[in-house]
């Protein structure tokens, strides 16, 4: 499981608005899914090793996603070549020094992630920190950079944004309810905020992580491993806010999203057409549609 091999600043965010229908340079490759959960780019995408995540440049041009390589999680992209995809190749900004995993995009082109790479010359704290480039206008990406105002001596992954700059992530800092919990850093005059424990409606004693928030902030997937009610060792739970701005007790996503196995890396496309998650070492995608509150809003009251 990926997750037990990760356990061993002023910003300023450009805000984006989502506008509504797909963009039309989203074309996504054949077959398309419905309400079965079926594999993404088998052979390109999906090959022999360990790959997970996901995430589609803003354009739709390029798709990114993690793969294990020579005992590092390393990104990936391949890019669209008009109706094909090309074959996977490491990410421009990768340090091959360290592991770089979970990519996550807003709309201007700022890319998150996570490294194990020290934050400076003195850091000998082995850690996963989140960072981020900048794509610059000759194709090149800007230095990676640390966000410390998010960032602790404790491992930090899986980033998620709002559309206001808001961060979702996991983390096993001191205060956690269990082993790992999510937390959020909201974005606030240019600044992020010291980062909240999402509390006892979504962290647990176990171990919550992976954290996929909305756009609009209204709904929140997570994984969390060893729960009651679960299907396997580690499966995807919801969450969404009540009329009172709180979030209502996580549920279950239900065996039309996990298995008997490892369900986690939850991603919904820019286009709300599409959820993408990991599982048995693969990257697969589902519709939209039946995201649990598409299916059943009333559990949002």
């Amino acid at each position: 499981m990926r997750i037990i091999l990760f356990i061993t600043i002023t910003l300023v965010t450009t805000q984006c608005t989502l506008k509504p229908g797909p963009p039309t340079s989203f074309r996504y490759p054949e077959p398309q899914p419905d309400s079965v959960v079926i594999p993404f780019l088998p052979g390109i995408v999906n090959g022999d090793s360990l790959d997970f995540n996901a995430a589609f440049s803003p354009d739709g041009k390029h798709f990114y996603f993690s793969r294990s390589n020579q005992g590092k999680w390393m990104i990936y992209r391949t890019e669209r070549n008009e109706s094909t995809w090309n074959k996977p190749v490491l990410a421009p900004f990768t340090e091959k020094e360290y592991s770089q995993a979970d990519p996550f995009f807003t709309c201007d082109g700022t890319l998150y992630y996570i490294s194990n790479r020290p934050r400076h010359a003195r850091d000998t704290v082995s850690d996963y920190d989140i960072w981020f480039v900048r794509p610059q206008d000759d194709g090149s990406w800007t230095a990676p950079e640390n966000l410390e105002a998010v960032n602790s001596d404790s491992t930090e992954y899986y980033v998620s944004l709002s559309t206001n700059g808001n961060i979702y992530f996991a983390s096993n800092r001191i205060g956690t309810l269990g082993s790992h919990d999510i937390y959020v850093s909201r974005y606030i005059n240019g600044l992020y905020t010291t980062p909240e424990n999402l509390g006892p409606a979504i962290n647990s004693q176990q171990m919550e992580h992976d954290p996929m928030i909305s756009p609009d902030e209204q709904h929140l997937i997570f994984t969390s491993v060893g729960r009651a009610d679960s299907y396997g060792s580690g499966d995807l739970y919801y969450t969404s806010r009540k009329s009172d701005g709180t979030w209502a007790p996580a549920r279950n996503m239900g065996n039309k999203f996990n298995t008997e196995s490892y369900e986690y890396c939850t991603y919904l496309t820019p286009d709300n057409q599409y959820v993408f998650y990991s599982t048995d070492y693969d990257v697969k995608w589902i519709s939209a549609r039946y995201l649990p509150w598409n299916i059943h809003p009333e559990v949002t009251k």
